[in-house]
């Protein structure tokens, strides 16, 4: 705060204040460490497309899903899948092992799993920001 505080020449309550505002309005998302999975050994990085059983619904679904660890996140999709996960695994083997335990709720009727060979653009947020600022 104080060497924001000291860039922008306001009050460090100032900044406070903004930043507690930009948190409650859900601009800023969190303040945790980015960890690469890579990093702590996942380095296997996959997607995976699911069909559901639509008399399961997604909250059923998406709660087995919440419970394994390696499942990154989740979004629900248009086309042909209900939907899109990214999950990591420390080796293909265990990748198996992961997209078994996805697929053993009887409400998951049909995977599909993409290997992720290289991230060329890892996630980021700061450019879309700026752009948004300045257009």
């Amino acid at each position: 705060m104080l060497e924001c505080s000291r860039r922008l020449g306001v009050a460090r309550g100032t900044v406070q204040a903004r930043l507690d505002k930009l948190v409650d309005r859900g601009v800023i998302a969190g303040f945790g460490p980015d960890v690469s999975p890579a990093a702590i050994g996942f380095g296997v990085t996959s997607f995976v497309t699911l069909e559901i059983s639509q008399r399961h619904g997604h909250d059923q679904v998406t709660r087995h899903l919440a419970a394994i660890p390696e499942v990154l996140e989740a979004h629900t999709i248009t086309g042909s899948s209900d939907l899109l996960c990214r999950i990591v695994a420390r080796s293909n083997t265990d990748l198996q092992r992961v997209i078994d335990q996805i697929v053993s709720y009887e409400g998951i009727r049909r995977a599909s799993t993409i290997i992720a060979l290289a991230e060329q653009i890892p996630y980021r947020v700061l450019p879309l920001a700026r752009s948004a600022a300045t257009g």
